[in-house]
């Protein structure tokens, strides 16, 4: 195995995680099982009890 095909067989086997509001791929928030991209987290923040301290 080549170093092309190790590293296509690692990124194949990692699962891509989607925003559940717009569907997008990148700044995924994934932790508690939130699945929300950056932008949407900071619009439903609020409503899910998420306080901001800065």
């Amino acid at each position: 195995m080549n170093l092309t095909s190790k590293w296509w067989k690692k990124m194949s086997s990692k699962e891509i995680i989607e925003c559940r509001r717009c569907g997008r791929k990148q700044g995924i928030i994934s932790r508690y099982e939130i699945n929300l991209c950056r932008q949407c987290f900071r619009e439903v923040a609020e409503k899910m009890d998420f306080n901001k301290y800065s």
